[in-house]
């Protein structure tokens, strides 16, 4: 059973059948199902996990469309990471930026780096830089892969392997949801895959550079983003269902 031949229930029952079927499959045969699911889009960070991830698609020619959210405030060095990629694999990572016509009007209401003031600043942000590219990223798709990974967080401790996005109507996979960071260094090692050059100063999580910062030594790996904020499961709104839904003109007060 695909997603277009499931319905309502059906497909929380296709994203149950599928997690325990994922759970027993490697990681190359765990994106060769998501493939085999229908037109699957891969949204990569550049992260350390989603080079992994990267890397397996080009190494095994899968057929999964790579894309990355080009945000306009991006480290230099993730950006380059992109060609770097794109080279080594023999791939295309494709890029969604946000409309300028956005980027204008969220600075004249809030300032550039208004985000640091406000979560609800901060999420008007992100809306504009992020959830709107995604959706672009995303039309058409039938399957959304992700590097989410439960060692990441609290707020991802459960992650499964499969799940039904109910907003965007997609099957969601997340094939190293099992892995922790020790397996990811070791597999990155053993297979030289380029990897950003932050990571080895204290980045384990790398978003935008203004909203990212390194970790100290015992903080969980995504302490650095958004570290102003006193949330400790604060999140872009990518991976969090409430998040998803906001108006675009939203750049209002109560836009979230």
């Amino acid at each position: 059973m695909t997603l277009h031949d499931a319905a309502g229930r059906d497909r929380l029952e296709l994203a149950a059948s599928l997690d325990a079927k994922l759970e027993s499959l490697d990681l190359a045969g765990r994106l060769a199902l998501a493939a085999e699911l229908g037109h699957a889009v891969f949204t990569t960070s550049l992260g350390i996990e989603d080079q992994v991830i990267t890397a397996a698609i080009g190494t095994h020619r899968l057929p999964v469309e790579v894309s990355t959210l080009e945000t306009g405030r991006l480290f230099q060095e993730t950006v380059d990471l992109i060609g770097e990629t794109e080279e080594r694999y023999g791939i295309e990572i494709r890029r969604f930026r946000p409309e300028q016509g956005d980027v204008d009007e969220y600075t004249a209401k809030y300032g550039l780096n208004g985000f640091y003031d406000s979560v609800e600043a901060r999420h008007a942000c992100c809306h504009v830089r992020k959830l709107k590219p995604l959706a672009k990223a995303l039309a058409g798709a039938d399957v959304w892969v992700t590097g989410l990974r439960r060692g990441q967080s609290g707020n991802r401790a459960t992650t499964p392997f499969a799940e039904y996005d109910a907003e965007r109507n997609l099957l969601k996979i997340n094939p190293l949801a099992d892995w922790d960071i020790e397996t990811i260094n070791a597999h990155v090692a053993s297979e030289a895959i380029p990897v950003n050059p932050l990571h080895k100063r204290g980045y384990p999580s790398i978003g935008c550079e203004p909203c990212t910062r390194a970790i100290k030594p015992g903080e969980p790996e995504r302490a650095g983003r958004w570290w102003w904020e006193n949330d400790e499961k604060r999140e872009c709104g990518l991976h969090v269902p409430e998040n998803v839904a906001q108006p675009v003109a939203e750049l209002t007060p109560h836009a979230n």
